[in-house]
């Protein structure tokens, strides 16, 4: 028999809709019932490709005489926390206070005013190896609801006092130039010179740290820079983090060495993963790093795109009842797929082995491989595809979130910038335009689309994500109607968010549904914080459309997370991208249309460049032999006006730009 959830859209939400759990979705009828009933709440937060959410679900929450007794003594309520990231945030901050760490499924015992008084994770069903038994917890916190809530609403009322107190930002006089080599200082600490990447494992991708240092690298030049961001970004691919059969990055390693990941795949990792390899490639004309984005987005575009233009969320962890089945294999079944040669050949080129390096089975990686290329191997790649898939079945979540389609759109459009395929601006335009019809109505953006509904109103991150998208599909086309839509939406998530007392960005507008409290995501973790790619957007309209309100955001913004960022930098990499083009500025292109047609810039310009175009002479720009004309400034220089003709080699020339 279903339970409330089945009228639920969120495939997270659905899958629980057979549980004898008595669900309620969020809802002002769940804390309606229990301020009448006078019961607790028990939250659960997770999403449909969670591992750990699987494995409650299968040990308390399918388990009848466990649903028993949350139907007997609570109100039970299920979140998405991809569909609602405002709950998620607060009730993260709530696990941490309490434990320390945080993750999903996250699990919260509160009052009817939403004041929580014990959290924690993933439950067992019993106590084991040091874990509290979720039977157990339910029946003693039961017990002090009955006996001893004194004590309960006491902690709640602490725990809720502490959590609102927010203070301003700790540095508001201006932006802090020392923060870069304060970060950069603590990634050198930190770095794994032979594995890569940064402390020990679990390791996540993070590829916002790895932009910030190629940004140094090409600043500063110094080598060490670009050698971590290097070393990280192959070993990254070449271990099992990356799926060699089907492409695409899972969602962190488990292990130091990029082998054994956590085998979810989400699209707002390899977004980020695919900007991140397109500026390696940018800055060292490898083409091994365009490769992996390209063979990243391939697997988007096969795997993760929806009809009618948008992308889905993730793939799950779990296949057949288990986490990575999926994904391994034996050196048996390779040879009698692809006969004894070609499946000695393939098993030895991907690390398939008899004893096999998870739970009996192999990973395919490229860890102990004499090159990260080989054509050859990869030819097999097909035959081996189509028998996984015949195999074993992943489930996808394929409700569209606007914030990381928006971090897909900018992907594709940097990948198109450094191949020149326009198969990847087609499909980011596709995107975009899938976010207008489904996700938009005027200026207001929503967070989810599935099943022809839309989700909640949006928050931060969907405005900070899609402006951000909006200005690359610009940076890609020169097509103003991107650059004003993205200007409209930022005056728009100024207008909701900002908070002009103290700076920053609130995570949720004053007129959404109020929560325990009001918080600013700054700090960047797997991924940026809506914060962080503010200030990113702030300084790139700023530049391309001068004006004293934005500026003045943008200055305000700046000092702002300086503050944030000062106990931690390292932990700033994408704020601290813009704060590093803030006090020393890219070039500034200025584009003097000649009305003929204006295709995409060179290749080799640098990505970070500002673009301006200009319909017509205007204010000393002038059109040189009747054609449109180019005039490139950074620093204190500017390069003569030159045509597109002569554009790069006098770039070359003048020395002002990498190639």
């Amino acid at each position: 028999m279903s339970n409330r959830l089945s009228g639920e859209t969120s495939p997270y939400l659905l899958q629980h809709a057979e549980n004898p759990v008595d669900w309620y979705p969020w809802c002002p009828e769940a804390f309606q019932r229990a301020r009448e009933e006078d019961r607790p709440i028990f939250l659960s937060i997770g999403y449909s490709t969670c591992h750990w959410c699987h494995v409650m679900e299968r040990e308390s929450f399918e388990d009848v005489e466990i649903a028993g007794i949350l139907n007997r003594y609570f109100i039970c309520i299920k979140v998405d926390k991809e569909e609602r990231p405002d709950i998620d945030s607060i009730y993260m901050a709530v696990c941490q206070a309490f434990t320390g760490s945080g993750g999903w499924p996250t699990s919260i015992f509160m009052t009817a005013d939403k004041r929580p008084f014990f959290a924690g994770t993933y439950f067992p069903r019993t106590a084991r190896r040091g874990m509290a038994g979720f039977r157990e917890l339910l029946l003693a916190i039961h017990s002090r609801w009955e006996n001893g809530r004194e004590s309960l609403l006491r902690s709640a009322d602490e725990l809720t006092a502490a959590l609102r107190q927010t203070g301003p930002a700790r540095s508001p006089s201006g932006p802090d130039g020392s923060l870069a080599d304060r970060a950069l200082s603590w990634y050198r600490k930190n770095f794994d010179a032979r594995f890569g990447g940064f402390g020990p494992a679990p390791k996540f991708p993070a590829a916002h740290n790895l932009l910030f240092l190629l940004q140094q690298y090409e600043k500063r030049g110094e080598p060490d820079l670009l050698k971590m961001a290097e070393v990280t970004l192959r070993q990254m691919y070449a271990g099992g983090l990356f799926d060699h059969v089907g492409y695409g990055f899972c969602r962190y390693s488990t292990d130091r060495f990029y082998l054994i990941p956590h085998f979810e795949k989400m699209l707002c990792d390899n977004a980020l993963l695919i900007l991140a390899y397109c500026r390696a490639h940018e800055l060292t004309g490898e083409a091994l790093y365009l490769d992996i984005a390209e063979k990243t987005a391939g697997y988007i575009l096969a795997e993760m795109a929806s009809p009618g233009g948008g992308f889905c969320s993730a793939q799950d962890a779990d296949s057949g009842g288990s986490e990575g089945k999926f994904y391994v294999f034996t050196p048996g079944e390779i040879r009698n797929l692809l006969g004894e040669e070609a499946g000695r050949a393939f098993c030895g080129r991907f690390g398939i082995t008899e004893a096999g390096n998870f739970e009996g089975g192999s990973i395919p990686n490229l860890l102990h491989a004499r090159s990260l290329e080989d054509p050859s191997a990869d030819a097999l790649l097909p035959a081996v595809r189509e028998y996984r898939r015949r195999r074993s079945e992943l489930r996808t979540d394929d409700k569209i979130l606007t914030s990381w389609n928006s971090l897909m759109i900018a992907a594709l459009c940097s990948l198109f910038r450094r191949s020149g395929c326009s198969r990847y601006l087609e499909a980011a335009k596709n995107a975009q335009a899938f976010i207008e019809d489904h996700l938009c109505v005027n200026d207001t953006l929503y967070v989810s689309f599935r099943a022809g509904r839309r989700g909640a109103e949006g928050f931060l991150d969907e405005y900070a994500c899609y402006v951000f998208a909006l200005l690359a599909l610009y940076d890609a086309t020169l097509d103003g109607r991107f650059l004003e839509r993205a200007a409209r939406l930022a005056e728009t998530a100024a207008g909701r968010y900002y908070d002009p007392g103290r700076g920053g960005f609130y995570l949720y507008g004053a007129g959404q549904e109020e929560l325990l409290f009001r918080p600013k995501e700054c700090y960047d973790g797997a991924l940026p914080s809506g914060n962080s790619l503010m200030a990113c957007n702030l300084l790139r309209l700023s530049a391309l459309i001068p004006g004293e309100k934005t500026e003045s955001v943008l200055e305000r913004q700046l000092a702002y997370m300086s503050g944030e960022a000062e106990r931690h930098p390292a932990g700033f990499a994408m704020f601290l991208t813009a704060l590093s083009d803030f006090l020393e500025p890219p070039a500034t292109i200025t584009v003097v249309h000649d009305g003929s047609g204006l295709d995409r810039l060179p290749a080799s310009l640098p990505s970070c460049a500002i673009v301006r175009v200009l319909d017509e002479e205007s204010d000393g720009y002038r059109l040189i032999n009747g054609e449109t004309t180019f005039y490139v400034c950074q620093g204190n220089r500017c390069l003569p006006p030159v045509n597109r003709g002569q554009l790069e080699s006098a770039l070359r020339r003048g020395g002002s730009l990498p190639q």
